[in-house]
């Protein structure tokens, strides 16, 4: 455990219980993806789930995921390569027991898509394994050639969307957690019709995904900005191994258009890194070439580009079967035709950027927190699976797995001793307020995307990290005590906390290991084979008077 960020107070907004409307549920999910509908189908039809997304239900991060999911399927293939592949890759921090578990759920978990719907790509009748960087054997199962999150998602959407006791609120953003004598009671959740409301839950699951969003340069939808690891933070969750961001080496870099993924696989079929001079470089740096792990290519980019005093390397795929190419990566070879590009013919403009969360909120194989009655999964989630650095395709087996068990362990909770939803519990959080200018939140949170960029990026030594914390730390004293009434402001608030943590952790761990590389300690080291933990300090809020009329 490390030093934290002290916050000025425990809620974002004030609330009184006795002044806003109050939803119930047996089971809170909070968020869309795909460990959030796995969770949610998990959950015994007797009792009642609320799902909430911040955007549309298939806006998320498992929508976009291109390459697929990571299975043993091949009887070449077996469970113990899976595993050694994820061990390697996660650099000494996976937790084995983690990785055994989620690698032999796998297989079932694939099937259960299956019998949802999901149609996986085939050849000869089979489901197509394909291969990526990091794996010793093919074994990635995909859709619709680079598009497996969206038909996973469309599947895994209609069948949450049949299931009777569950509903979904989207375009509903959560604020807060609630808690009351150290236990998750359920959320303080706004949108534009009904405002703020509180929605009191038997069982609390956080599945919100990542935070590429703190990064100017990011493969992550607009709403990837932290929310989950914030809410957790300022409900006493421990958090965990916060400095291991994970940048996805080949993402298209075009002026003036988003930074749009292109998935693993491209490589994994044959495809080249050239820089500008035309030059194959990745055999200089590993020994796999373009089929090193993801950190590996990040950084060899990151230097060939200092080396060339260019702004991008280049994806060649011309030496490869034109047919093949445009077969297998249909919506890329889309995309590029937009701006020009022929994927088969041209050099593909590409560096890195922010891809994945590997830390996150400390949880056991069944998606348990520390705080009772929250649980969480996926990309929010720190589960020992991942390590210092995830393998190719093992998030959204993440995300299957860990939705699946935490359903179960829900269901054996909602059996056990815990409190009645018809017990409102006395919460009340008194006006805070501040006197500031008016605040261009746009331009803060622009401030603080390049910040993180050039400071906390892929390579970070300690003089960038010191300005980035001093810089972060300003911004938090005029931000942090506000209390806004719109989600620009408190997804900015959420951001700054997340920034605050990832520098406190990379300023912490001196070495470098899996996607955390620090200039001024180059290799890893034997004493930083263990997690860097945060827990917020305690506030006053903590211990405060109850009043008892506010008990409703």
């Amino acid at each position: 455990m490390i030093a934290s960020l002290e916050l000025p107070r425990r809620y974002l907004i004030p609330f009184d219980p006795r002044d806003l409307p109050h939803h119930f549920a047996d089971v809170l999910i909070i968020g869309g993806g795909l460990a959030g509908l796995r969770t949610a189908l998990g959950v015994d039809p007797s009792a009642r789930v609320l799902v909430v997304t911040k955007d549309q239900i298939r806006e998320s991060n498992s929508t976009y995921a291109q390459g697929g999911i990571a299975s043993v399927l091949d009887p070449e293939d077996h469970f113990d390569d899976h595993v050694a592949d994820t061990l390697a890759a996660g650099k000494g921090l996976c937790d084995r027991n983690v990785v055994e578990t989620v690698v032999r759920e796998a297989p079932g978990r694939i099937a259960e898509l299956i019998d949802w719907g999901t149609v996986f790509d085939q050849v000869n009748g089979q489901v197509a394994l394909g291969l990526e960087g990091g794996h010793s054997h093919a074994r990635i199962v995909h859709a619709l050639g680079d598009a497996t999150g969206r038909e996973v998602m469309r599947a895994v959407v209609a069948q949450t969307q049949s299931r009777s006791n569950v509903r979904i609120w989207q375009n509903s953003f959560t604020i807060d957690l609630l808690t009351f004598e150290g236990r998750c009671r359920g959320a303080i959740v706004w949108d534009r019709r009904r405002g703020p409301s509180l929605i009191w839950a038997r069982a609390t699951l956080l599945a919100t995904g990542g935070a590429g969003q703190l990064y100017r340069e990011s493969t992550n939808p607009p709403i990837a900005t932290g929310d989950g690891h914030a809410l957790a933070y300022r409900a006493g969750a421990e958090l965990r191994d916060m400095e291991f961001i994970q940048f996805h080496p080949t993402v298209l870099y075009i002026a003036g258009s988003s930074r749009h993924l292109l998935t693993e696989a491209i490589r994994g079929e044959g495809a080249y890194l050239r820089d500008c001079n035309g030059h194959r470089f990745m055999p200089e740096y590993h020994p796999d070439a373009e089929l090193a792990p993801r950190d590996d290519v990040s950084r060899a980019i990151v230097a060939q580009m200092a080396r060339t005093q260019h702004p991008c390397v280049f994806l060649d795929l011309s030496h490869l079967d034109p047919a093949l190419v445009r077969r297998r990566f249909p919506s890329i070879d889309t995309l590029l035709l937009g701006f020009g590009l022929d994927i088969t013919r041209d050099q593909i403009p590409i560096r890195p950027g922010a891809h994945y969360m590997i830390g996150g909120i400390t949880v056991d194989l069944d998606g348990r927190t520390d705080v009772p009655g929250l649980w969480a999964a996926g990309e929010v989630t720190s589960s020992g699976l991942h390590g210092a650095n995830r393998l190719a395709s093992n998030s959204l087996l993440e995300g299957l797995v860990y939705g699946a068990r935490a359903a179960e362990d829900i269901n054996r909770s909602l059996h056990g001793p815990i409190p009645s939803l018809l017990e409102v519990p006395p919460i009340a959080v008194d006006r805070h307020e501040v006197a500031h200018e008016p605040l261009d939140l746009a331009d803060i949170r622009n401030s603080l995307r390049a910040q993180m960029w050039r400071n906390v990026g892929i390579t970070r030594d300690a003089r960038g990290l010191d300005e980035a914390a001093r810089q972060v730390a300003f911004w938090c004293r005029y931000v942090l005590d506000q209390s806004f009434d719109n989600p620009d402001g408190w997804v900015l608030q959420n951001m700054l906390t997340v920034a605050h943590l990832i520098i406190a952790g990379a300023s912490a761990r001196e070495e470098s290991r899996g996607t955390h590389t620090r200039r001024d300690f180059p290799e890893p080291r034997v004493e930083w084979e263990r997690p860097v933990s945060f827990r917020r300090p305690r506030l006053p809020e903590d211990s405060a008077p109850i009043d008892p009329a506010l008990v409703s």
